[in-house]
């Protein structure tokens, strides 16, 4: 059995007190779907009390650290303190609108620039990933271990597919043409952080989306490489965090995916090129 920091278990508390109450809310929703008004304004409200709850657990244990939030506005940490938590009280909001119980509270640490501690959790089926730098990563208790697989004609990836009039729509395409054909298949389940965590627990062999956060992603980038994992931007930099671009997979094939996301780079560079 893993035994859990004074730091993970600080973290557990406040996603399991936040997510008790989104679970509850997820409840209301499902009651909201059939009304004609709909659930939107009580998902937003939803959404602002979990990060109340996770902030003011947090800030009450560790009162000099920062924060970067999703809904309410940054703090800085106190002068002498380095340590910054980022939070997503509520990733998967449409699922969370629609009645889908897949949707996530992601908190990440980092300190001096570098993520060193994550908890993932999923409130409806009481999934707990967490990890924590050079510790590994876990679901509950069980350790983590992404995929061994080599051949990417057996693997499924996960990706995240842009809306409305979101920027990076037909590069998406691009890209989703030139791996569906390679791999075995391709999901859409709509929370980053789970997908993140789902390829640290080998469920998934890899992901890949950009346009993202900061708290959609910090969380599951520890999660993977403390699973043995490797994640990178599409072209193998490492600066997530600033341009929301992100691959994760096993170690086996993520030369072969950024290789395949090169080539739709270069094909969509060329297509528009050409005016088409």
């Amino acid at each position: 059995m893993a035994l859990q920091s004074a730091l993970i278990n600080v973290m557990e508390k406040a996603a399991r007190k936040a997510g008790s109450r989104l679970a509850r809310d997820f409840g209301e929703v499902e009651n909201l779907q059939v009304s004609r008004k709909g659930p939107s304004d009580f998902v937003s409200k939803a959404d602002l009390k979990a990060e109340k709850i996770i902030t003011e657990e947090l800030q009450y244990a560790r009162p000099q650290f920062g924060f970067i939030v999703e809904e309410g506005e940054d703090i800085p940490p106190t002068e002498g303190s380095n340590s910054v938590w980022i939070i997503d009280p509520l990733d998967g909001t449409t699922n969370f609108l629609h009645g889908i119980p897949h949707f996530a509270i992601s908190i990440a640490l980092e300190q001096a620039g570098e993520i060193i501690a994550a908890i993932i959790y999923n409130p409806i089926n009481d999934d707990m990933f967490w990890a924590e730098k050079g510790r590994g990563a876990y679901l509950n208790n069980r350790r983590l271990q992404v995929s061994g697989r080599k051949n990417l004609n057996e693997c499924v990836l996960a990706t995240g597919i842009p809306y409305h009039a979101r920027p990076h729509q037909d590069t998406f395409v691009t890209n989703l043409e030139h791996i569906m054909g390679e791999v075995a298949g391709v999901r859409r389940f709509g929370s980053a952080s789970l997908d993140l965590a789902w390829v640290a627990a080998g469920r998934y062999d890899g992901f890949w989306e950009e346009g993202l956060e900061a708290w959609d992603i910090a969380a599951g980038i520890l999660m993977v490489r403390e699973a043995r994992g490797m994640v990178s931007e599409f072209d193998g930099r490492a600066k997530m965090l600033q341009t929301g671009q992100i691959l994760a997979t096993n170690a086996s094939i993520h030369g072969k995916v950024t290789k395949l996301l090169s080539t739709a780079r270069k094909a969509h560079k060329e297509k528009h090129q050409n005016g088409n």
